[in-house]
């Protein structure tokens, strides 16, 4: 291959795009909310948050060193991610709290890249995650649910125009920040239904730390909602025309 080739593809990709319009970032953060608010369109929206969830907790379990085996993603939105090693201490504990605070760092992560200019390192970094979530899935729900969002990002990255990409991009960014907070919600909201139950991430991390399972629901909601304020920050603040209203 052409190394001159390579090298205006990777100066591309790493190069900076100018701020979007300032009417773009906002229509992106309605429709966001529309996604998570409206019953009908969350229900099939949150198959992408399960991805992140999932994600999350087989991220953590290879960081910190316990071997993946299968990432299962259902019909109902839900999922499994298997991993073995030791079945308790720090590893464990960090593997169980990765879930339902990954979408919120997902989210925060591309607020910053979209801060900075970076659409193009976000949409590909995001395809290299879902590859990388595509290779340990092992049901044919999950495997097509991946694969459409992926072919979903490589289509706007690769044939839209800048506009496009900036909109997909930003309401990718907005979405995960604002649907980080639901599952929470209806987490603990489950957990009220069946108090017997037993099985959330909160209550296996309740077992695994001796902490009780409503204050890692609390922690689940504040890193969820601190990576909302944060995110919203670092995507309105380039934006010239919104500088009056965030002074004020």
């Amino acid at each position: 291959m052409d190394t001159g080739s390579v090298s205006t593809t990777f100066d591309r990709l790493l190069a900076p795009q100018p701020a979007p319009p300032w009417w773009l970032v906002l229509v992106t953060a309605v429709l966001a909310l529309v996604l998570v608010g409206y019953r009908p369109l969350w229900r099939l929206a949150r198959a992408a948050v399960t991805v992140a969830h999932e994600g999350g907790h087989a991220l953590v379990a290879l960081l910190t060193g316990r071997r993946l085996h299968a990432i299962t993603l259902h019909t109902d939105t839900s999922g499994l991610t298997v991993s073995s090693g030791k079945p308790t201490g720090p590893g464990m504990i960090l593997t169980a709290a990765a879930g339902y605070t990954a979408p919120a760092i997902l989210g925060l992560g591309y607020a910053a890249l979209l801060g900075s200019g970076r659409v193009t390192v976000m949409l590909w970094a995001t395809l290299a995650m879902l590859a990388a979530v595509l290779i340990k899935v092992r049901n044919i729900y999950g495997l097509l649910t991946v694969a459409v969002l992926g072919a979903a990002v490589f289509g706007v990255s690769w044939f839209g125009s800048d506009l496009l990409q900036a909109g997909f991009a930003y309401l990718a960014a907005w979405f995960l920040l604002a649907a980080a907070v639901r599952p929470v919600v209806e987490m603990q909201r489950g957990r009220r239904r069946q108090p017997g139950r037993g099985d959330s991430d909160a209550d296996q991390l309740a077992r695994l730390t001796h902490l009780p399972a409503v204050l890692w629901v609390l922690f689940f909601a504040v890193v969820c909602l601190a990576a909302a304020v944060a995110g919203a920050w670092f995507m309105l603040a380039p934006v010239e025309e919104l500088h009056p209203l965030l002074q004020r």
